[in-house]
């Protein structure tokens, strides 16, 4: 029986069906849960082998084509692309670390992720320790124990713009054979490649300035490809000894993109963090443009700081392109083309000037995100940072005054003119 004498129902579920092929200029978006093999042999083959796609909890080929797509902006050998930022850094450190074993952490970096150390990590008896002075290398070697697995670190932190020396730390790394894993999110690799500086896994929020305009989640990992057994496998026993029923090992099977293939074969699929391809689809869409809108706001961004800098209302700006920033130097040494977009200033006024702020901006939107087409306005103190002490908030440079600006694309005059009028309605309060 054929489709065309089968009846009504029948016909309803199989009449679209084809395999004609036609060369898409755009990535075509395979939103499918599952593919059709070709015989018997075909679905044998791809369950031994892992060769091919069968399902796209384990592989698609929409998500593929972006994986190779960011691999190649951060100079990486292979990518894993998952549903968020946040299964980004928990399957690169589960691809690394497990129970019994021990990570060494910048303190700067996103809330999210120091909550994954502290309460979920920590129940996986997984521990952290938080360095405090990331400039510094000799803290950095201080903190490492014979079972420590990872080195974790932003390259441009969230929310004081400060830089790590990537080089220096990965130099660290590679002395105890421990990989160095970069979250580039706010520089992106438009600014910044970290493995170009030694780093061994870089992990993104795609759902930020990958993607582009606040539509989509999605996170990425990206690996340099040289994982050294003999260098490095007395610390990664998971990726050199056999596996279940004396399987050959992941190294055997995979070489030095050993650690990329057991996130894409053990962690990612396994716990869940696959993508949907329409959301990979249209963060390869947004992948397309960044280096256009980095430029952007990176030039809006400077001009804003340094217009900030000099108004009354402003106690401080912590932007990174200001010769006034600490990091300065190092954020000429390692950011090429701009200073990213992201970035706080404190006003004098403190939280009933924060207050007046928010409520009053007009282009500016107050939510939380970044990385976004629009420039986006947030309160640390009472949000993202809500959950530190108030000391721990002093030592990072987030005060009842300080607010966030993740600036954008629009007409830079515009945004002076919204900030201007902005920080007039705030003068009128505290007066």
């Amino acid at each position: 029986m054929t489709v065309d004498t089968a009846r009504f129902a029948t016909r309803a579920v199989h009449a679209a069906r084809s395999r004609e092929t036609a060369a898409s200029r755009a990535t075509p978006i395979y939103l499918t849960a599952g593919f059709e093999f070709d015989d018997f042999d075909h679905a044998a083959d791809h369950f031994s082998t892992g060769a091919g796609f069968g399902y796209t909890r384990t592989g698609n080929p929409t998500v593929r084509a972006v994986e190779r797509q960011l691999a190649a902006l951060e100079s990486g050998a292979d990518a894993v692309l998952v549903a968020s930022g946040q299964a980004a850094v928990a399957t690169a450190l589960l691809t690394v670390a497990g129970a019994g074993d021990h990570i060494v952490s910048s303190t700067h970096i996103y809330e999210g992720t120091r909550g994954l150390f502290l309460d979920n990590l920590a129940r996986l008896d997984i521990e952290a320790t938080f360095v405090d002075d990331i400039s510094d290398p000799d803290a950095w070697r201080a903190a490492i124990r014979p079972n420590t697995r990872a080195l974790f670190a932003e390259s441009l932190a969230n929310a004081r713009n400060d830089v790590l020396d990537i080089r220096a730390i990965s130099d660290i790394g590679d002395e105890f054979a421990i990989p160095l894993i970069i979250d580039n999110t706010l520089a992106t690799p438009a600014l910044l490649r970290p493995i170009e500086h030694g780093a061994a896994i870089v992990v993104h929020s795609a759902s930020k300035f990958l993607a582009g305009h606040g539509s989509v989640l999605g996170g990425v990992i990206v690996d340099d490809g040289r994982f050294d057994a003999e260098h490095a496998g007395h610390n990664a026993p998971h990726l050199v000894l056999p596996g279940r029923g004396d399987a050959p090992s992941v190294f055997a099977r995979h070489g030095g993109r050993a650690r990329i293939a057991y996130a894409r074969e053990s962690v990612a699929p396994r716990f869940g963090a696959s993508p949907s391809p329409l959301n990979a689809f249209l963060i390869g869409q947004g992948v397309e443009t960044l280096s256009l809108r980095v430029e952007r706001q990176s030039q809006n961004a400077l001009r804003i700081a340094q217009w900030l800098e000099q108004h009354e209302e402003v106690e401080g700006v912590d932007y990174v392109g200001l010769t006034s920033h600490p990091d300065h130097e190092l954020g000429r040494r390692y950011l090429g083309g701009g200073f990213g977009s992201i970035f706080t200033f404190t006003l004098r006024g403190g939280l009933p000037a924060a207050r007046r702020f928010v409520e009053h901006v007009q282009v500016f939107t107050h939510m939380t995100h970044i990385g976004d087409v629009r420039s986006l306005v947030l309160h640390p103190g009472t949000t993202s940072h809500a959950q530190r002490t108030e000391e721990e908030r002093e030592a990072l440079g987030v005060h009842p005054g300080t607010l966030r600006l993740s600036i954008g694309i629009e007409d830079v005059d515009d945004l002076l003119a919204d900030l201007s009028h902005v920080l007039e309605a705030v003068r009128e309060t505290v007066a």
